[in-house]
């Protein structure tokens, strides 16, 4: 169930996992920003613990399991992202940014999901 793949996955979900965080600070600190915020920075952190979760599964089904929920969690966080950006709380530039970097996350997921299930 280690692949390259997943190890990039699990390197993009924590970046992605750093950088929510350091979103969170900046807007809590300078937009005073903390509703949608908290519930971006609790899926964003998310994606990374169940993938790192997964990589412990306990079975081939467990370890998909996981993966869907990070894929929930992961599609979650760019609602809270588009939200954000649609109530001028990230310009587009920061956005853009985030938004491409989580959609990169949420194929690779999908992409593993996949593939996982056609092995079996």
């Amino acid at each position: 169930m280690m692949s390259e793949k997943k190890n990039v996955l699990k390197d993009k979900s924590f970046g992605f996992a750093i950088r929510v965080i350091n979103l969170y600070k900046y807007l809590t600190a300078t937009k005073n920003e903390y509703v949608l915020s908290k519930q971006l920075l609790r899926s964003g952190t998310a994606v990374g613990a169940l993938v790192r979760e997964s990589q412990n599964a306990e079975s081939k089904a467990d370890f998909i399991h996981k993966l869907a929920v990070a894929q929930k969690e992961c599609d979650e966080s760019i609602y809270w992202i588009e939200l954000l950006f649609q109530t001028d709380c990230l310009s587009s530039t920061e956005y853009e940014s985030i938004n491409n970097e989580a959609t990169e996350i949420l194929k690779i997921i999908r992409s593993i999901i996949i593939t996982t299930k056609n092995k079996s």
